[in-house]
């Protein structure tokens, strides 16, 4: 399993993301993804100097999107 391949299997036993893993698994840059991270839209932790994107997170965060885009009933 090669990260830098895009084709690459995810790992769903990762419990801590790094920025570009969850930018890959929500398919936008790594520049959107640190964004949406400053904005406080897209969850991460610090650990030690390092920035992670909990694995959980990427998953709420689509669906908030999916949520916001659903026709009201």
């Amino acid at each position: 399993m090669n990260p830098r391949d895009p084709g690459s299997p995810v790992d769903s036993t990762l419990v801590l993301l790094k920025v570009e893993e969850a930018a890959r698994r929500l398919q936008i840059g790594r520049t959107l993804c640190y964004r949406l991270i400053r904005t406080g839209e897209l969850e991460a932790v610090t650990v030690g100097r390092l920035r992670r994107v909990p694995a959980a997170a990427v998953t709420e965060f689509a669906a908030k999107l999916r949520r916001a885009h659903q026709p009201a009933a």
